[in-house]
């Protein structure tokens, strides 16, 4: 899920400061996510994270009513705390103040998400139909920093129960979203139906489709998709000649396309490791 989760959330961090900062640092914004989308040294984005969340948390000081800059924030500390916490105590306290931001960004922008947190599931449901187009990329913030939390928190079942809700957010995340999708949500909704066995609600063939959907979408460029359609789908249901089919393609594929450089040399790292376990798993 790190990988999949890094594309999207640095595209949602520089959409949110667009819109609260000068023209001048507004292209600061887009190009740093850019560069750091296309740097090919992990190691060296996650020394250089936790300075921009510092940042993010004295602007948001400034105004903590802000809809876009929150969910910037958001997006920066589930980024931080899904993919490079180095335990799951850092991973938990990050992920729950991306969450927090998050649901504040949607209190402010949608009053009947305000009562999210103690809402049934009917009732949290319900309350998705008043959310409409201009409002899809905070509701995505929002399903992504929950996604990021429930990961942290995945021995607690109490968190997993909450999956229901965040698959019926995103589905209603791709029926207002239009030709602006962000196409993570696929490889999102598949981890999600994969996450649970069949008895508690998970889908293995339909999570087999949205990774199709998501490797088709970015025409087989964000390698992640594939590492997880692997250990997601192909692990789970025992499909060895899957498993590895995917993995090296994977790792035999040009990591260097325009926007995954990044992830894809992170999802090339998982696929090795991936493969150097399976004779164990099979």
């Amino acid at each position: 899920m790190k990988r999949a989760i890094l594309v999207a959330a640095l595209f949602l961090a520089s959409s949110g400061c667009t819109i609260i900062v000068s023209n001048a640092a507004s292209n600061f914004s887009d190009n740093l996510a850019k560069a750091v989308l296309n740097q090919d040294d992990p190691e060296l984005v996650r020394d250089g994270v936790p300075t921009l969340l510092l940042t993010m948390d004295s602007l948001i000081e400034g105004s903590p009513d802000n809809p876009q800059l929150l969910a910037a924030g958001a997006t920066l500390y589930a980024t931080y705390g899904a993919v490079f916490a180095e335990n799951e105590v850092r991973g938990s306290k990050l992920t729950t103040r991306a969450r927090r931001y998050a649901q504040h960004a949607m209190c402010e922008s949608y009053e009947p998400s305000c009562v999210w947190p103690d809402a049934t599931y009917d009732e949290f449901v319900a309350s998705l139909d008043g959310i409409g187009h201009k409002q899809a990329d905070l509701l995505f913030t929002y399903g992504f920093a929950s996604l990021a939390f429930l990961r942290a928190h995945a021995s607690d079942w109490d968190s997993l129960a909450e999956l229901p809700e965040i698959e019926a957010l995103f589905n209603h995340y791709l029926n207002i979203s239009g030709d602006e999708v962000n196409s993570s949500v696929y490889t999102y909704m598949g981890i999600m139906l994969t996450l649970r066995p069949p008895a508690l609600g998970g889908e293995p063939e339909r999570a087999r489709e949205y990774f199709e959907k998501a490797i088709a979408v970015s025409d087989g460029k964000d390698l992640s998709a594939k590492v997880e359609f692997a250990r997601g789908y192909a692990k789970l249901l025992y499909e060895r000649e899957l498993h590895d089919q995917l993995l090296n393609e994977v790792i035999e594929a040009d990591p260097n396309q325009n926007g995954f450089v990044l992830t894809n040399v992170m999802a090339q790292e998982a696929a090795a490791i991936l493969l150097a376990e399976a004779d164990d798993y099979f």
